[in-house]
């Protein structure tokens, strides 16, 4: 069903304009369903050919990486290389992509001029971090998502206290967001995993329960929220693509 359609039969109240009603009026119809049907729906009915799953290849990212398998292997996947990433991040990748025969994994990557311009010697997470993951992350991101109209997140509700009323439909400047596992526990994805034998990151009997860049990730201690660990003694909980810093409003 296209995203218009979902408009129109949106319980009462729901309905208004813009990308932020057609989110309201998606997650109001679909977003009670199992998760593997808000993806499959996603994928063939309501933004077919134009979705992507964005991936980090971090600690829980194999879960919804495996559950899109089993709807579409050639769905686009695009991975953010920052050029600060753990190699056993990379390493990782490369076995969960052969594993579940994933075939258009995109690597994205910072422009080398603009890194050459604003952080010539890597010491730009030191002196400003929101600058960094700019650089790094949301401006390649935002180059990758042209084209798209909607894109596959990770994030889940107890991963934080600002991502702990997530909806599994969002909007997201011009796009749509979805958010498969937001409802999803540790638990829940602790016993997907090993039903369907999925691989760990090797990081995550290390401590690490979110994995980002090296200079930005920390172990977690226990009692902590599981992305205590990133950018650690900072005030600051996001790299920016969930935050719409991006001055175009796209909202990556």
């Amino acid at each position: 069903m296209p995203p218009l359609e979902a408009l129109a039969t949106a319980p009462a109240g729901v309905v208004d304009t813009g990308t932020a009603g057609e989110a309201r009026a998606l997650d109001a119809r679909y977003g009670h369903l199992p998760t593997r049907e808000v993806i499959r729906l996603a994928v063939e009915d309501i933004f077919p050919d134009r979705i992507a799953l964005v991936s980090s290849f971090g600690t829980e990212s194999v879960v919804l990486l495996h559950i899109l398998s089993t709807v579409d292997r050639d769905a686009p996947v695009l991975f953010l290389d920052t050029g600060r990433l753990f190699p056993e991040t990379l390493e990782y990748r490369n076995e969960v992509v052969g594993r579940l025969g994933l075939t258009d994994v995109r690597t994205i990557q910072p422009e080398p001029e603009r890194l050459a311009d604003v952080d010539p010697v890597k010491a730009l997470w030191m002196t400003n971090p929101d600058l960094c993951c700019q650089v790094r992350k949301t401006e390649p991101l935002g180059r990758a998502l042209k084209g798209f109209d909607a894109w596959f997140t990770g994030r889940k509700r107890f991963q934080s206290s600002g991502r702990s009323e997530i909806p599994v439909f969002e909007a997201d400047g011009a796009r749509i967001k979805v958010n498969p596992l937001a409802n999803w526990s540790p638990a829940q994805l602790g016993e997907y995993a090993a039903q369907h034998s999925l691989p760990p990151h090797p990081l995550l009997a290390k401590g690490y329960l979110s994995i980002g860049c090296v200079p930005c990730t920390d172990r977690v201690m226990p009692g902590e929220d599981a992305r205590a660990g990133r950018w650690r003694g900072l005030d600051k909980t996001e790299c920016g693509i969930h935050l719409g810093i991006e001055s175009d409003g796209s909202g990556i």
